[in-house]
């Protein structure tokens, strides 16, 4: 595992980036950092781990956000690896990812140890909360960990690795016990967090956004045998509930705000539970945000740097809104308030992005060269058309440098952005909790929390629940987000055949036809003049659905992703083919602090 070993030798021996931002980024300097001469005081305490909640999970981001949405059925990126779920040990975006969240683990584990070890004025509470912080993002890695790979290392002390020097005698770990020992770590953490009152004043973990990732661990953890255990469910459902009744956060009453740049429009609920947190002021690159850049379309922001207009939003997903490409956006009957927030359709207006024009109309981006960004690619008359599916991402944009400025009183740049990536939402809480009490036998309790999450979106409330309506709304509110194909895995553990039924059941293809000209044909005059929607009828008669890239063949074993090839060749003990080993988690491994 000579990347794995990379990271833990760096995470060990350097210190945290340097130069000041947020107060929420702010760290040590490079140049001064040591055990000694940090860590003296509450403040300096709470910044060692501020790192954590960023930089270190960079380079996830590109499998995380569109990889693992597209083998899910989210997003058409063409016919690659992902959309065929073959994704193998020598793709770069799923080593990044792999990276990244070793990375995470031996950064944490770093963060605890200098903690433990430093001379210190500090208050006990103040280094109880660090720690706290640094097991729950641990274990977060570890969540994704087991979730793509399955049977990972357990890497509980990278001191102890590097001293031993066994970091090429690593087994895997059976999940089970991945599992029990990611719960280990959320018990450790939320004993040492506080239950903190004040929600919305930072972007942190507390014990509530611990106990949440915890119920959501358990709901998963309890297929791992293969059928569901009612114990773990009911753990589940418990540690949801605390969290609804108890920590004081409640849904962000416009579902679209929750993905804005302002921080008070999504601090003050609460609903965040765990996102990553980034600078476009810092200078130093993985500090950032720069999500737009691979999923936004040309000319979207005035930087030049946005290149993922080609990966339309799928037409299963769109299914799934019950709506269409193909339809008149005249008559389109939106009853959701989360499609046009996930992801933009012909006749979608949006008054949060260009601010500056009074809003972005997504017809005229593309057909009025008055209103399309000088000097940039595109036809005379608009943007470029990429898109085979009749929709682009909406989720992860902030709009153009002037939303940036505006809402946060700082610069956006080239693939430097602050918007906020939530991973852990409250909302997801109240459909772990529902789809654990449907699981339970309690289905009005699911249809409750259910309808709680449709209200806030303005859809038609439910008058019944079952498993399949907690499972498609979980991937309506949740859509490209990066949690639905893990959904999936945790399914697959139980259930395999029926995530393979439905995998193949999509329509995961494009359509057949060039957008840009049809549309054009029924927006422009002869002579090119912006004319808007509705100046000619509507006739999509030249546009078809394809099936070429639909799935025919999916086998259980693709739910499980490889370790990167160069991992397995410093290591076969990480191969597909070796097998995990059984530990005894609570007596292997101690937390005694």
């Amino acid at each position: 595992m000579k990347k794995i070993l990379k990271y833990t030798v760096l995470a060990a021996v350097i210190a945290f980036a340097s130069t000041s931002c947020s107060d929420f980024l702010d760290r040590p300097s490079e140049d001064r950092f040591t055990t000694g001469d940090y860590y003296k005081n509450d403040e300096q305490m709470e910044q060692a781990v501020n790192y954590i909640y960023g930089s270190p999970w960079y380079d996830i981001i590109r499998f995380y956000i569109y990889g693992s949405e597209t083998m899910c059925g989210n997003v058409y990126q063409g016919n690659n690896a992902y959309s065929t779920l073959t994704v193998n040990g020598t793709d770069q975006d799923l080593k990044n990812m792999s990276y990244s969240l070793w990375a995470v683990n031996a950064q944490c584990n770093t963060v605890i140890n200098n903690i433990r070890n430093a001379d210190t004025q500090a208050s006990q509470a103040a280094k109880n909360k660090a720690i706290g912080e640094a097991l729950a993002w641990k274990a977060m890695a570890y969540f994704l960990l087991v979730r793509t790979f399955g049977d990972v290392p357990i890497i509980h002390d990278n001191t102890e690795v590097i001293k031993e020097a066994s970091y090429n005698e690593q087994h895997k770990v059976q999940k089970a016990d991945v599992y029990e020992y990611i719960v280990m770590t959320l018990e450790k953490a939320m004993e040492l967090l506080p239950k903190d009152p004040n929600i919305g004043k930072y972007n942190r973990v507390d014990y509530y956004a611990a106990e949440g990732l915890l119920s959501k661990v358990y709901l998963a953890k309890a297929g791992v045998s293969g059928s569901l255990d009612q114990g773990d469910l009911a753990k589940a459902r418990d540690y949801a509930k605390d969290v609804i009744d108890n920590s004081g956060r409640s849904l962000t009453p416009v579902y679209s705000d929750i993905f804005r740049l302002s921080p008070k429009v999504f601090q003050a609920t609460g609903e965040n539970l765990f996102s990553w947190q980034w600078s476009s002021t810092t200078g130093i690159w993985t500090a950032q945000n720069s999500i737009q850049s691979d999923v936004g379309i040309t000319g979207f922001s005035e930087f030049g740097d946005l290149w993922g207009g080609w990966k339309g939003v799928s037409i299963d997903l769109q299914d799934a809104f019950g709506v269409s490409a193909i339809d008149n956006p005249e008559q389109r009957q939106d009853t959701d308030d989360r499609r046009q927030a996930t992801m933009m359709m012909f006749g979608d207006q949006y008054p949060y992005f260009w601010q500056d024009k009074g809003g972005f109309d997504f017809y005229r981006f593309f057909f009025d060269k008055d209103y399309y960004p000088t000097g940039l690619s595109g036809n005379a008359s608009g943007g470029a058309w990429q898109s085979e599916t009749g929709a682009n991402y909406c989720k992860h944009l902030f709009g153009c440098g002037s939303d940036h400025q505006s809402a946060l009183g700082v610069s956006a740049g080239n693939m430097l952005y602050q918007l906020p990536t939530h991973i852990l939402r409250l909302a997801d809480i109240y459909l772990v909790y529902a789809e654990a009490c449907v699981l339970t036998g309690d289905s009005a309790s699911a249809l409750t929390y259910v309808n709680k999450v449709r209200e806030r979106a303005h859809a038609t409330p439910l008058t019944s629940c079952t498993f399949d309506d907690v499972w498609k709304e979980r991937r309506l509110e949740l859509a490209l987000e990066g949690d639905r194909w893990y959904d999936f895995v945790r399914r697959s553990y139980y259930d395999v055949n029926a995530c393979i039924a439905e995998l193949k059941a999509q329509r995961r293809s494009g359509w057949s036809g060039d957008f840009k000209t049809v549309y054009k044909k029924f927006v422009q005059d002869d002579a090119e003049n912006y004319v808007g929607p509705g100046a000619h009828t509507w006739d999509m008669s030249a546009i078809s659905y394809t099936g070429t890239d639909d799935l025919i063949d999916v086998k259980p074993e693709m739910f499980t992703i490889p370790f990167p090839t160069e991992d397995v060749v410093m290591n076969p003990n990480v191969g597909s083919t070796a097998e995990a080993i059984h530990v005894d988690v609570r007596n292997e491994y101690t937390y005694d602090f």
